[in-house]
């Protein structure tokens, strides 16, 4: 008794799984330097990260291991305490002004013409991809004790302020120019929320005798609700994380009263020589941070409207 062959309709089979052997021994290559790029620069950097926030590391001799020292120091650092209480009102001051600014923004650029439409957002988005240290030299110059500021004030007999250098006057003065910015980004992202919505529904509510402020209130402002939650979700990242006008402008100071979450954490890297120290603090910032972005999610479902 012989044995029988492979069969006609086997061999089929085999020849489309080596195909699509193949193609997918073709797919993993091609993925492979973008995988290579998340491991090298991404999950080894984490992964470093975290054991180096349970050591005593300058980045040059070998680390020692600390336990949850740098994490219990942190909690005792006045210092700490200092820049994080200056990031959460940076983050206040600067969430409300970009996001009422820009949504006043959008509502003015719909209303254009198409031509003087490109101009104005161009116009409002040119800071957002600015370099920020060039931003931040020009407005150092602007604001200088002798700069075009106080020049304008003593003009009109206005006695101008330190804008910079006074401690009163610092943060806040760093926190309007990082709305100014900023303010073209969710502006471009409102815009095409308003662009969206339905002139039905406006006209409807036109000729059942609802005024424009109504409309805004009642049709509006609920139907660019996902739009707004997203612009609020990214600010705060952005906010809590802000460094490059600090670094330009002011270096923390005067007195500590614009140093940031970021900028001290910068300073324990590569200033102090603290790698460890910096790690456990990028953690904590990592924990706050995703602990309110989560809190955003969930809050969203009682305000935010999905038509």
């Amino acid at each position: 008794m012989s044995v029988a062959g492979p069969t006609a309709a086997g061999r089929p089979v085999r020849t489309q799984r080596r195909r699509l052997g193949r193609a997918e021994l073709a797919g993993w290559l091609f993925i492979a330097p973008l995988m290579f790029g998340i491991l090298a620069f991404q999950l080894v950097p984490i992964v470093v990260s975290i054991a180096a926030s349970f050591t005593d590391w300058d980045g040059i001799t070998p680390p020692q291991l600390v336990g949850a020292d740098n994490y219990t120091g942190l909690a005792q650092d006045p210092l700490f305490w200092t820049t994080l209480r200056n990031t959460v009102l940076f983050t206040l001051g600067v969430i409300p002004l970009t996001t009422v600014g820009a949504l006043v923004l959008a509502v003015l650029c719909q209303g254009k013409s198409r031509v003087s439409n490109v101009v104005f957002r161009t116009a409002y988005f040119t800071p957002y991809v600015t370099s920020i240290v060039a931003i931040g030299l020009v407005w150092g110059k602007l604001l200088a004790p002798s700069g075009f500021l106080n020049s304008s004030l003593a003009l009109v007999g206005i006695e101008g302020a330190n804008w910079l250098t006074d401690a009163n006057w610092a943060l806040l003065a760093v926190i309007v120019i990082s709305a100014w910015q900023g303010i073209g980004y969710p502006m471009i992202i409102l815009l095409g929320g308003l662009q969206g919505i339905d002139d039905s529904i406006q006209e409807a509510a036109r000729i059942d005798g609802a005024g424009s402020g109504r409309r805004f209130f009642s049709i509006t402002l609920p139907l660019l609700t996902p739009q707004i939650f997203f612009v609020l979700v990214t600010q705060f990242i952005t906010s809590f994380q802000v460094f490059g006008l600090i670094f330009v402008l002011t270096s923390g100071g005067p007195g500590n009263a614009t140093n940031v979450y970021i900028y001290y954490l910068y300073q324990n890297a590569f200033t102090f020589g603290q790698l460890g120290y910096a790690s456990a603090m990028a953690w904590i910032l990592f924990i706050i941070i995703g602990a309110v972005t989560f809190l955003q999610l969930r809050l969203q479902k009682r305000w935010v409207f999905y038509n």
